[in-house]
């Protein structure tokens, strides 16, 4: 069996990481398309040597978001190896052309069924259209699977668990190790703040920038802000000031907030990495996809709101009852087994 499997930005390297090995474990080919949506070295490239993936077989380099522009590129690579499936991931724009340009071959979606019901957001817009597209739907829980019945989609739908959970087990231990970011930072471990800020909605409304800007101003203590490249353009062009540091590493970054106090951030995938590093996240968006960790009481959603982002700060506290979430650590071979028929 041969899988092409369509990256391009941070989070769908993570998730590739351990679903790549578990697919050769199996005995599936897995053939590699990256996108260039992320082309920054340390978004990008760096991802390939830490987590120890293998080149990508196809690298379009086109350095845009555009999905349109993707699916060409995309459409080549699987005409010339003629895969079983395309595994796309996520909600990103790479998702969405992955689906789309896959045509008469089925199409595998990890992280299926996950719904922030706003439809504003083009990650929203992106994962309902993939999963409509969609012959096999790998749910990372129960929740996600019954909103697709709910929708009455088609594909076969398969609960797998989380395969971001899988590379928090095999890599957070290993960053730990390695890492000596603390080090080079001057921090001891739970005495600061992390903060990551990339979503279009906050990143490209003026207003909604400078509230999130000023909420993490009044947060007591270091906050470490590593930028993403179009959120730091977005801060120079409206003067805001506020300390940052460039992208990480995957192993330097999971160090890090892997031992923060708190966790402020618009990302999905960083809600459930702060969750199984038992750190509190405050999250700067009025709703998530990650709906249970909200009910753990171990995430708060407090928007773009200067007094509510300091307030989540200072009563930050991960709750001792939190229960598991999101598997066991070992989706990635739940995954490959469902791609069998």
């Amino acid at each position: 069996m041969r899988v092409l499997s369509v990256v391009g930005n941070r989070p769908q390297f993570i998730k590739s990481a351990p679903l790549s090995l578990a697919l050769r474990t199996a005995g599936i080919d897995d053939v590699v398309v990256h996108t260039g949506q992320h082309w920054d070295e340390e978004m990008s490239g760096v991802f390939f040597a830490e987590l120890g993936l293998a080149e990508p077989r196809y690298r379009l380099d086109l350095h845009t978001a555009d999905a349109a522009a993707m699916e060409p590129g995309i459409r080549d690579a699987i005409a010339a190896e003629r895969p079983d499936w395309v595994l796309v991931y996520g909600d990103t724009n790479t998702t969405l052309a992955g689906a789309r340009a896959a045509g008469e071959t089925p199409v595998a979606h990890v992280e299926a069924g996950l719904r922030s019901f706003d439809l504003s957001m083009p990650e929203e817009r992106n994962r309902i259209a993939v999963d409509r597209i969609a012959a096999l739907l790998l749910c990372p829980d129960e929740r996600s699977s019954a909103q697709l019945a709910r929708e009455g989609i088609a594909g076969r739908r398969v609960v797998v668990g989380d395969v971001m959970a899988d590379a928090h087990r095999l890599f957070a231990p290993l960053a730990r190790e390695r890492s000596r970011i603390l080090a080079r930072l001057g921090l001891e471990p739970g005495s600061y703040a992390v903060a990551t800020l990339h979503r279009e909605a906050n990143v490209t409304q003026p207003e909604r920038l400078r509230r999130i800007v000023e909420g993490l101003g009044r947060v007591g203590g270091a906050v470490v802000f590593p930028a993403h490249p179009r959120t730091r353009a977005a801060l120079d062009t409206l003067g805001l000031t506020i300390p940052t540091i460039a992208p990480l590493g995957y192993l330097d970054f999971t160090a890090l907030a892997s031992q923060a106090r708190v966790i402020f951030t618009d990302s999905g995938g960083l809600q459930k990495e702060a969750y199984w590093s038992r750190v509190p996240c405050v999250t700067l968006r009025a709703n998530t996809e990650w709906v249970d960790t909200i009910e753990a009481g171990a995430n708060i959603l407090v928007d773009d709101d200067p007094v509510r982002i300091a307030a989540a700060a200072a009563a930050a506290r991960f709750p001792q009852a939190a229960p598991p979430l999101y598997g066991d650590g070992h989706a990635a071979e739940r995954v490959a087994e469902a791609l069998y028929p």
